[in-house]
């Protein structure tokens, strides 16, 4: 489906020759038709073709000629896809692919509504008014000066201006995150605003207790109560009390940014403790199953000589003494063959054996 589609449009071209038709158009609340060549209509979806700058992008990416990035990919399961080379180009330089998008969209809108208006409006014979009204479309502006007439410009420019509200959401995140400060500038940042709040809080306390202290003086140290100064003082000794609730607050608030910054820290030392624990874990549980899987197949062994010996006792239950073996006559019984049986055990033996 994919070739079929490429090949259809690869197969798009004007035609050679000389071809007209007429294009009806309302212009001023009046419906007229012009004779407009073939090859306009030809020419509007050859642009369909700039999806070989993608597969270009896509052949060149360090991402997809490296065989390291590929087998990981290929374990985490992502697909090398122009998609995915898009996002790693919006997360290593996304101005630059934003400007470059932008540039790109304002010149083919552009040409493609000069080519669809020319032959209905005389201000877009010009490409630069074509242009003009394609960027203010864009930034959401809308003048009013210049605007499509036929079906295919006003199509051009919804396009333009829904193109236009993404980028400008995608231009405000980039700057916001151009903005926004590094884990070591939060530090630093936090460090500086923890002195000035400590400078802060010692001089709100100063100043409260400064103003208890003239309060005092002026109402139990002097035979004349001053009123007018005693109320100033009470002002001053309010404003006080405010400003060191206020930079006690703040305090509050730093320290809770930095609990958040250390707290993601603790969480991540920990979960690196537990995956080690885990390893660990694992290597000893490994070696456990090991030895218990090697004394099972001892006990096996110990189940196979087993009828033999009871085989043993029920032929001669009166000579015992005769058909005891010691673990090494049970290891030759069940490794070598009767004859060499006879020649490795002594005459008694090979008497008790010959007899069983």
């Amino acid at each position: 489906m994919q070739l079929l589609l490429e090949i259809i449009v690869c197969a798009i071209h004007p035609i050679p020759g000389d071809f007209y038709f007429m294009w009806p158009t309302s212009l001023k609340q009046t419906v007229q038709s012009v004779q407009v060549p073939v090859d306009i209509i030809l020419s509007l979806p050859m642009f369909f073709r700039l999806y070989l700058i993608c597969r270009v992008m896509l052949l060149h990416s360090r991402l997809f000629t490296d065989a390291s990035s590929r087998s990981i990919g290929a374990l985490n399961r992502i697909n090398f896809d122009t998609r995915f080379v898009l996002k790693t180009l919006m997360t290593i330089c996304p101005g630059t692919v934003l400007l470059v998008f932008m540039l790109s969209l304002w010149i083919i809108a552009s040409w493609t509504l000069r080519a669809c208006e020319s032959y209905h409006d005389t201000k877009h014979a010009n490409i630069l008014n074509s242009l003009w009204m394609i960027s203010i479309t864009f930034l959401s502006i809308g003048y009013g000066d210049i605007v499509p007439n036929t079906y295919c410009g006003r199509t051009i420019a919804i396009a333009t201006g829904v193109m236009g509200a993404g980028c400008t959401a995608l231009v405000v995140a980039v700057i916001a995150r151009k903005l926004e400060l590094s884990r070591a500038e939060k530090h630093v940042h936090n460090f500086m605003m923890d002195t000035q709040l400590t400078k802060r809080l010692k001089n709100a306390a100063a100043n409260v207790l400064r103003e208890t202290w003239l309060i005092y003086k002026y109402t139990k140290l002097v035979k004349k109560v001053n009123a007018s100064r005693v109320r100033s003082h009470q002002r001053k000794f309010l404003q006080a009390i405010h400003s060191l609730r206020r930079v006690k607050m703040d305090q509050r608030k730093l320290n809770e940014n930095q609990n958040t910054l250390v707290d993601m820290a603790k969480t991540q030392v920990q979960i690196q403790e537990l995956v080690t624990d885990m390893h660990s874990n694992q290597s000893s549980l490994e070696k456990r199953v090991t030895k218990l899987e090697e004394r099972l197949t001892s006990l096996q062994d110990q189940i196979e000589v087993l009828p033999s010996l009871i085989v043993s006792k029920l032929a001669n239950p009166h000579n015992d003494s005769q058909v005891q073996f010691s673990h090494s006559d049970f290891a030759i019984h069940r490794k070598y063959s009767p004859q060499r049986r006879k020649k490795m055990l002594s005459p008694q033996q090979a008497t008790g054996h010959t007899q069983i």
